[in-house]
């Protein structure tokens, strides 16, 4: 989209000085583009002059090419647990000029050992949307409200599913993959990267859906099996569905066999969803027990129809069950035994 208004590019086009301030960022998208909230810019600005070197009316910050080199280097700096001060002065050395515009000399060759430390803190994204690296050097600086901001931007730009399968999912993975190649180092950044992935799915979450309302059949039960913790993927589902109107009854981690029966006793499911991340969570034995439920009268009992979730199914035969190839799939397949008006598997 032209600056120029319509109708007047025959008669004025943009000068250099014009052209240089389309080419600035504000400060918000500057924060979205490196993963840290616009309060840590506003902090490194005025304690360590890491600032734009121009600002608009005296006030508005416009941060040049130049100014987003700084930061970079900050970032990258800070990611690897350099001190925020030490890291503010090798960055603005960095970015330093011979008179004229020309490269400052060449500096000596980094330490082996920083240059370790330095690689050590980049998580191993590959080819992901922006949002993702942004997100990951957040997590990594341990800065909770950038998390926060940049996981609320992504669902408000991208909606649920793809904030979900192409920000959240890859981010994690990194997260996860640095850890297992790191000697239980980054724990803690996946311990909070987790906490505010599950905040932001749980805001996303429509309130839940009372049985009678519409649809008028039973909810979709969602549940971790036994022994297993991770809900972040039925967070997400429930929040996927909540968007949809279905009614759900979410009940999280390591669910034990006598409750998750006895709740599927007490509700009549439409769809139960097993999750099991791990192979040694995942219980066929399990789901047939699930799957073999029924309720109702005598003559017109139902069953509901089960759904296996997660990666611990993988090579298991569950013939008869739903097995979804990916969130999305999973959301449709779910939302169509509704609109078929058949929710439950019959007996």
């Amino acid at each position: 989209m032209s600056d120029v208004p319509d109708g007047e590019g025959a008669q004025a086009r943009p000068g250099p000085a014009a052209a240089d301030t389309a080419t600035r960022l504000t400060t918000g998208a500057l924060a979205r583009r490196l993963g840290v909230s616009p309060t840590t810019l506003r902090s490194w600005d005025r304690r360590y002059g890491i600032g734009p070197a121009v600002r608009t009316d005296g006030r508005h910050r416009r941060w040049t090419p130049q100014d987003v080199a700084v930061l970079e280097s900050m970032c990258r700096l800070t990611s690897t647990g350099v001190p925020p001060a030490e890291a503010a002065r090798a960055a603005k050395e960095s970015a330093a000029t011979e008179p004229g515009g020309a490269p400052a000399a060449p500096r000596a060759p980094e330490p082996a050992s920083r240059a370790r430390s330095r690689a050590a803190g980049a998580l191993p994204l590959g080819d992901v949307r922006q949002e993702c690296r942004g997100l990951a050097r957040a997590a990594v600086r341990l800065d909770a409200p950038a998390v926060e901001e940049q996981l609320a931007a992504a669902v408000e730009t991208h909606g649920l599913a793809v904030a979900w399968q192409e920000v959240m999912v890859p981010t994690l993975h990194a997260v996860g993959r640095k850890w297992a190649s790191s000697g239980d180092r980054y724990i803690e950044v996946e311990h909070l990267l987790s906490w505010h992935m599950s905040t932001a799915l749980r805001r996303c979450a429509s309130p839940p859906a009372r049985q009678g309302d519409a649809l008028g059949a039973g909810p979709v039960l969602l549940a971790c099996v036994p022994g297993e913790q991770h809900t972040l993927a039925l967070e997400a589902l429930n929040a996927g569905l909540g968007e949809l109107r279905l009614p759900t009854r979410m009940f999280g981690a390591a669910v034990p066999v006598e409750a998750l029966t006895a709740a599927v006793d007490r509700l009549g499911p439409a769809a139960v969803v097993l999750w099991a991340q791990s192979r040694s969570t995942a219980s066929l034995p399990l789901a047939r027990h699930i799957a073999g439920a029924q309720w109702g009268v005598k003559g017109a009992r139902r069953r509901p129809v089960v759904m296996l979730g997660g990666s611990g199914w993988i090579g298991r035969s569950g013939q008869g069950m739903l097995r979804p190839t990916s969130f999305q799939d999973a959301l449709d397949t779910l939302a169509g035994l509704y609109a078929a008006g058949a929710p439950t598997a019959p007996s």
